[in-house]
């Protein structure tokens, strides 16, 4: 997993659900990582975050979804819940092994989070948890982005 304060990978290789590159660096990017597309728990949290869209993109955050499927089952789950968000695959593996999210507990487990990376790649804000309950830091990334509006 990230750690804040470090650089992010430059290698990572992201995509959307349109077959285009997703870069962590440019802009500010928080990616919230579901444990799955059918993860009632992370449904809830993605919610949340559409419910704040407003806000993060009045402070330049693009909010990005990661979810463990190939693009077909990720488009399709994208369309059926009606995310607004940018919802992103791995171009070989998926963006949560590429950012250091494994599996844990005997690897049946797939581990949920969220990374705040700003424009300049740097990595503000990086929470993870096998439980999904716990993978959602509101608060957290709500304190990350208010540094990053300090100190635009």
């Amino acid at each position: 997993m990230l750690e804040t304060g470090s650089p992010a990978p430059a290698d990572v290789a992201l995509e959307d659900t349109d077959g285009q590159a997703v870069r962590l660096s440019g802009q500010a990017t928080l990616i919230y990582f579901m444990r799955s597309a059918s993860c009632p728990i992370c449904n809830r949290h993605v919610q949340d975050l559409v419910r704040s869209r407003e806000e993060y993109a009045a402070n330049g955050v693009e909010v990005c979804i990661a979810v463990p499927a190939d693009r077909n089952e990720a488009a399709a789950w994208k369309a059926k819940r009606g995310v607004p968000f940018r919802v992103l695959v791995g171009r070989s593996g998926t963006p949560h092994e590429m950012l250091g999210l494994n599996r844990k507990m005997f690897g049946s487990m797939q581990q949920s989070g969220s990374v705040l990376v700003d424009a300049d790649g740097v990595v503000r804000h990086a929470h993870a948890a096998t439980m999904p309950i716990s993978s959602y830091d509101r608060k957290g990334i709500a304190a990350a982005v208010q540094r990053l509006r300090a100190h635009a």
